[in-house]
């Protein structure tokens, strides 16, 4: 778990009205900072709050000055995404900020087509490469149990583009790590479920019989770990202009609108690591009103 409290966060960037922004970071996982208001399905920490991305945000209009979510837009079925980026809209100011980040179809796609090139002349490395891409292509949104083929690939002799294109989510895949194993909310989140859904689950897998393995399989497909789709920056552009956004933009990983964002190391170490290399980081606004597009005041 990475709570993020850099000395040099001691100064917040603050708004005309000389108060802090108020930030918000959705699905927010392990990578958090004190900061942002962070929400996340499974908390692991005492400072997050609990959070179902298939619900309303809980919080009233025009409360944030930018929003940002990393990895978390691909997991949501599309009938979802409009209602997701509407709510993502609807609680930023006039002005403010949109981030988010996916994983990015363009570059795996020109990546996989010039593996494939180079393996069919022969190449091994290439060849090596090209399986690895086509996995990273499908394997996210076709496993039926957790980290799928790429786990079981990972823990042999990945090529370096594996680990490269994945960056630090390779260890935690390979040893299956989800959430923190130490954290406190963690555990009392597993007690109460072995405690309470343990007689639940016996009754139900005897009166399903051979037919609970499919239930499994629902249950983990449906649990937010699979890709529902993928986007490049002209598909993004697309259904964020469609949910009101303008000014979109693909940016670095250190480069914002939010005043401030490197040293947030949200999606940079702050040894300068890219936590996502195969992301496609882009940035769009809620319009404001009557004023001149601007960056978010320090």
């Amino acid at each position: 778990m990475e709570c993020v409290t850099d000395a040099r966060l001691a100064v917040v960037s603050r708004t005309e009205s000389g108060t802090a922004p108020q930030l918000l970071n959705l699905g927010c996982g392990q990578r958090f900072h004190p900061a942002w208001t962070n929400l996340d399905l499974h908390p692991v920490h005492s400072s997050i709050q609990r959070w179902d991305v298939q619900t309303a945000l809980p919080f009233g209009d025009e409360t944030f000055d930018a929003v940002y979510h990393s990895h978390l837009f691909e997991h949501l079925p599309r009938a979802r995404t409009a209602p997701f980026l509407t709510e993502c809209h609807r609680v930023l100011k006039p002005g403010g900020v949109l981030r988010l980040a996916v994983p990015d179809l363009e570059t795996i796609a020109r990546l996989y087509l010039a593996a494939l090139e180079s393996a069919a002349c022969g190449d091994a490395g290439a060849l090596e490469e090209h399986r690895w891409l086509v996995m990273e292509l499908y394997d996210q949104s076709t496993r039926e149990v957790s980290g799928g083929e790429m786990r079981d690939y990972l823990n042999r002799a990945p090529c370096a583009l594996a680990r490269q294109r994945i960056g630090d989510a390779a260890g935690a895949l390979a040893k299956g790590e989800r959430l923190n194993a130490d954290s406190r909310a963690v555990w009392r989140e597993r007690l109460r479920g072995w405690l309470f859904g343990s007689w639940r689950e016996r009754l139900i897998r005897w009166l399903l019989g051979p037919e609970y393995p499919l239930l499994q399989i629902g249950r983990f497909r449906r649990g937010g770990e699979v890709h529902q789709w993928m986007y490049d920056r002209v598909s993004l552009q697309a259904v964020l202009a469609e949910a009101g956004f303008a000014d979109f933009r693909c940016v670095e990983p250190m480069e914002s609108a939010i005043a401030g964002w490197i040293d947030y190391h949200l999606d940079v170490a702050p040894d300068g690591a890219i936590r996502k290399p195969d992301s496609l980081f882009v940035e769009a606004r809620r319009p404001a009103r009557n004023v001149s597009d601007r960056r978010i005041p320090s």
